[in-house]
């Protein structure tokens, strides 16, 4: 009987504990506060986030309670009222200068004064809806807009996590040894002060095997370097109320692809006098996908022919590309007429072997004698 036991603990602190974990973490539900707080934590994750659009200047800010944040409108339009806004965090300090994902934003303009880790924080608006404001305490009302209940004594009812072993949220606010995370749906605050023990329960915060229970707290709503804490003075258990089911996140915004682009030509841009009987061989700045060559290759006589020379009949050509040099060379199978321009160009729809596009590019010579 003993041994069944110790092997159902393990079988429940293998399994997912609670729905909001086997549904996993689809988005972090945080405040503007939080995001300045914590933005290693937050770097590069989806988030939501509740609050009004204001102007700063030129630049457009996402404000929660008294911070703000600026925001990058990737197509999503501004509301003049409360909204809930979807996006991904950009800490710009920790992305280099040349980064795509900031060719909309002009905060930064010189890379010798590149902000340092979480000086600089940027907000990739991918979604914007209306929003509510909250009057009913919940754990998804205090975690979106704690401003609303900051000193009032709340009810709410959440699932049990422990001492944050599932890391909903970014730090622990330290405040006593039985600090405990509520967590509802995808929303999560702190419980401070409070044993989580009582008729028929006694909760460990640092057993997994006893997290997903459904607790009733009361506390009082505070905010703590960015953390959303109640200052607990009941707990009960509970049973889970009917919620709808989580929303699926959309993926964050891809990183766009950097053009691949010619980095040397043999001959070069004007050169004269080339030998009729010279290949032309173009390197690039990344490896390129050997299927999408074909066809992208033109090359063509520029201008007509001088008058006592006879009319040329097309340029033909073979290419080759060595993957290893990331190299295409063309060799020509009659010699270039002598003294005639050449142009060689390639064309939209050539790739580098990660999908990113090659610049459409001409290369312009001259044959010599």
């Amino acid at each position: 009987m003993r041994r069944l036991q110790l092997l159902a603990a393990i079988l429940l602190l293998l399994a997912p504990s609670g729905s909001a974990t086997s549904q996993g973490a689809i988005r972090h539900l945080a405040t503007v506060a939080m995001l300045h707080q914590y933005p290693g934590y937050f770097h590069l994750q989806n988030v939501l986030l509740h609050g009004e659009f204001v102007e700063s200047g030129a630049r457009v800010m996402l404000r929660g309670g008294e911070r703000d944040i600026t925001v990058l409108l990737t197509g999503a339009k501004t509301a003049a009222r409360a909204v809930e806004v979807r996006g991904q965090l950009l800490d710009v300090g920790r992305l280099e200068p040349g980064d795509l994902r900031l060719a909309g934003y002009d905060g930064v303009r010189d890379p010798e004064r590149w902000p340092r880790p979480g000086e600089e924080l940027l907000l990739l608006v991918t979604g914007v809806a209306e929003a509510q404001f909250a009057t009913t305490p919940s754990v998804r009302g205090l975690a979106l807009q704690p401003w609303r209940f900051e000193g009032q004594k709340v009810t709410i009812v959440g699932q049990f996590r422990g001492r944050n072993l599932f890391g909903d949220l970014p730090s622990a606010p330290g405040k006593s040894r039985y600090d405990f995370v509520l967590r509802s749906a995808d929303a999560a605050v702190w419980v401070t002060d409070l044993r989580p023990r009582g008729r028929g329960f006694d909760l460990s915060v640092d057993a997994r095997v006893d997290t997903g229970r459904w607790l009733q707290i009361t506390g009082t709503v505070t905010q703590d370097r960015g953390l959303v804490t109640i200052v607990g003075s009941a707990v009960a258990t509970t049973t889970a109320p009917e919620a709808p089911a989580a929303e699926e996140e959309a993926p964050s915004p891809a990183v766009p692809l950097e053009p691949a682009e010619v980095v040397f030509t043999s001959p070069y841009e004007g050169e004269v006098g080339v030998p009729v009987t010279s290949s032309v061989r173009i390197q690039f700045s990344r490896g390129l996908d050997p299927a999408t060559i074909a066809g992208q290759v033109r090359v063509s006589y520029v201008g007509p022919a001088p008058p006592d020379a006879p009319q040329p009949a097309s340029l033909e050509f073979l290419h080759t590309y060595d993957a290893g040099t990331r190299a295409i060379e063309i060799k020509f199978t009659q010699p270039l007429d002598r003294f005639r321009a050449i142009r060689v160009e390639l064309l939209e729809g050539l790739k580098a072997f990660d999908g990113a596009p090659v610049k459409p590019w001409t290369l312009t010579f001259s044959a010599g004698s």
